[in-house]
């Protein structure tokens, strides 16, 4: 005997993908993750493609999986779809040092993030 099926966070036309543990800032993953907000799927794939931003790479792999769970999961036309969440959040924060002048050191921090991205199916008006 198993537990239920827990209830479904997301509507039914739409579907997300998280990547978890990119080696970025919170703050320079939110201007790549800012540049796809609001955008058609095929849109921001291209604008993905052709940014000069190392995460950007990063990003449009969660964009394509996100795509791909809507196609293969739920359903969903992958024409019609539009990008409605791509939220930032902080990861982990690892602390190295470095030395400095004069037998000091200096702290480094090097941080993470995580990025979840959500695809709403758009009925064509």
């Amino acid at each position: 005997m198993s537990k239920p099926k827990r209830e479904r966070s997301l509507a039914e036309n739409e579907a997300k993908a998280v990547a978890r543990m990119l080696r970025v800032s919170p703050q320079k993953l939110n201007l790549v993750a800012q540049m796809i907000r609001g955008k058609k799927a095929s849109s921001a794939l291209a604008d993905l493609q052709f940014s000069r931003k190392r995460i950007a790479i990063d990003v449009k792999k969660c964009l394509e999986s996100a795509i791909a769970n809507a196609e293969n999961n739920h359903d969903l036309d992958v024409d019609a779809l539009i990008i409605t969440q791509a939220h930032v959040g902080k990861g982990i924060l690892m602390k190295r040092f470095a030395p400095r002048g004069r037998g000091r050191s200096g702290a480094l921090f090097k941080p993470f993030s995580q990025l979840t991205i959500v695809v709403r199916q758009v009925e064509a008006a």
